[in-house]
């Protein structure tokens, strides 16, 4: 099944944790990874088939610009990502994502 990649970088933590939240409702994803930037940055990676990972990510981006005080810096989608970006980014699936992969 073709995989892809969502990643949305915010400014703060309660818009990160709003992204999270809302792309893990709003998509049969996986969160993978969560973790501090830079400068007060936060970024949270997701994984799953294509056509999930796009809705979710809008559905993210929505949810960090309402909080307050959120701001979105960036974010990307990486449609079948090659093994080389797997195996440099941290967002492959792990035994304690493995466990809320096999929910769905």
């Amino acid at each position: 099944m073709p995989a892809a990649v969502g990643v949305i970088e915010t400014l703060g933590f309660p818009a990160v944790l709003a992204a999270a939240d809302a792309m893990v409702k709003g998509g049969r994803v996986t969160l993978v990874y969560f973790d501090k930037a830079e400068r007060g940055n936060f970024v949270v990676a997701i994984r799953g088939p294509i056509s999930e990972v796009k809705p979710a990510v809008e559905v993210g981006l929505e949810a960090a610009e309402k909080t307050f005080g959120g701001k979105v810096m960036s974010y990307y989608i990486v449609p079948n990502p090659p093994q080389n970006i797997v195996s440099v980014l941290p967002i492959e699936y792990t035994e304690a994502v493995e466990e809320w992969r096999s929910v769905w």
